[in-house]
């Protein structure tokens, strides 16, 4: 009878190093792989919700902004101070501008304008501004085209152009242009 060898059983029962060493590194492998999903969808989520945030806030301050222009009368491109001029257009033939100001129904003289990457308002003839922006949301342009502000008959109208960003990486900004047009509405008497 021929002896059995116990040291063929034992190679059989267990793993081999190299099989554990492999077997791992697949592993790591895989989860390295799913782990960069995971990120990735957790960037997405904070960006949809930077992105929530920011159009929440610009859609109330244009809200805000074309409320106020729609009841007001006495356009003018630009920063108009103490003593206002007659009204003036700013079609694209002259310049935009990156600031209106009007009158509103309460009589009082108001300014939007562009300063320091924030959309800000003035009730005061710009004296003093306050931002109508959140500071995470970073205006890059702002124009205002007005039409219409002569005494031909027609309905003056304010166009509003908004281009910016929000997010503190480049990798994880979103970016958005919002147009709006505004007609006045004379309140009835």
């Amino acid at each position: 009878m021929a002896k059995l060898s116990t040291t063929g059983l034992n190679r059989r029962k267990g793993f081999t190093l190299v099989e554990l060493l492999v077997a791992v590194s697949v592993f790591i492998v895989v989860m390295a792989i799913s782990l960069g999903s995971v990120v990735s969808i957790l960037d997405a989520g904070r960006k949809s919700k930077s992105l929530k945030s920011v159009m929440t806030n610009l859609n109330f301050a244009l809200e805000v902004m074309s409320r106020d222009i729609k009841f007001g009368k006495t356009y003018y491109c630009g920063i108009t101070g103490m003593n206002p001029p007659p009204p003036q257009n700013c079609t694209g033939l002259t310049a935009p501008s990156n600031s209106v100001t009007f009158v509103t129904s309460n009589d009082v003289h108001t300014i939007y304008r562009l300063n320091n990457n924030q959309i800000e308002k003035s009730i005061d003839r710009g004296t003093t501004y306050i931002g109508v922006t959140a500071p995470e949301i970073i205006i890059q342009d702002l124009r205002f085209y007005v039409f219409g502000t002569g005494t031909n008959g027609l309905q003056p109208r304010v166009l509003v152009l908004i281009r910016g960003y929000v997010g503190p990486k480049p990798t994880s900004q979103s970016t958005f242009i919002l147009q709006t047009t505004v007609s006045q509405r004379v309140l009835d008497s």
